[in-house]
């Protein structure tokens, strides 16, 4: 910050021009660190911290439950080198804190939803009905504890035929969770025009998210906030997921848990489990039969 002085009273044009050297003696730094200063202003490392606290900031506003140990694992898989510890200083000077360490007090208020809620009917309650394949998805996150850690699913449901057309499981979560989840419900369905409902945790409020919506052509829907009946039948689905597999016994590695949450989904929920609403069908075999494409 005193190098800019030493400039200034060394120029042509200055009132009362002092030698750099006399002002460097008088301040007591060195000439060298001046006139390296000059060639450079910015140093390098100033520069790569700029980039660094870009690209957590980034990280932080697609997650904001990421601490700093995860920005930077997330800065690291992008090709960045930087320690924890860098991470951490860059963290601290931006505030760039998890929402988790914040204290909560009893007056806060939660995340502003990103999109309307499209599935609330005018006088009240929730239209958890479809007339077609791919009109309505609800999604959400659910998850369970095993001896190394917890496994988080994300799953996505067509209303119409009440088929998980997408998931995606994880030991982390994140707005990647949800992200996967969501391409994998696009691969295999092609929607159009398709409403996607969900709760507003900040994975689907997350940049990532939302960019995905947006470019396969979704529509985003929310729900309010501590209210489990506007999400009522994706609930309903983890319901039966918890009694038939999660609480069955205890899970030692997430493998296994994973293991037997996809073995359910595809081979008991869509094509052992019937359904009062489907007239008794499965959920693959109500689309064979009601739908032209898989009927062909």
């Amino acid at each position: 910050m005193i190098y800019p002085l030493v400039r200034e009273l060394a120029a042509a044009g200055a009132p009362v021009r002092v030698p750099v050297a006399v002002t460097c003696r008088v301040l007591g730094f060195s000439r060298q660190g001046y006139y390296q200063w000059v060639r450079e202003p910015v140093s390098q490392r100033d520069y790569q911290d700029a980039w660094l606290t870009n690209a957590a900031l980034d990280a932080h506003a697609d997650d904001p439950e990421f601490g700093y140990r995860l920005v930077a694992d997330q800065l690291r898989a992008a090709g960045h080198h930087a320690s924890d510890n860098r991470v951490w200083r860059l963290c601290r000077d931006q505030r760039i804190i998890c929402a988790h360490s914040v204290k909560r007090g009893l007056g806060r208020r939660p995340g502003p939803p990103v999109h309307d809620d499209l599935i609330k009917r005018p006088g009240g309650g929730r239209d958890f009905t479809a007339a077609a394949p791919n009109r309505v998805w609800l999604t959400d996150i659910t998850e369970h504890p095993t001896a190394e850690g917890k496994l988080y699913l994300c799953a996505i449901k067509d209303l119409w035929s009440n088929r998980i057309v997408g998931y995606s499981i994880d030991s982390r979560m994140t707005s990647e969770l949800a992200v996967a989840a969501l391409r994998h419900a696009i691969g295999l369905r092609c929607p159009d025009h398709t409403i996607v409902h969900s709760d507003r945790g900040s994975q689907f409020r997350s940049r990532k998210y939302v960019t995905t919506l947006h470019q396969a052509g979704l529509t985003g829907s929310m729900g309010r906030v501590g209210a489990c009946g506007d999400n009522a039948a994706m609930e309903s689905f983890f319901a039966l997921l918890q009694k038939n597999v999660l609480n069955r016994r205890r899970w030692a590695t997430r493998h296994q848990l994973r293991l037997a949450i996809v073995t359910w989904i595809e081979a008991t929920y869509h094509r052992r489990r019937r359904q009062a609403r489907l007239g008794r069908l499965t959920p693959i075999e109500f689309e064979t039969i009601y739908t032209t494409a898989h009927a062909a």
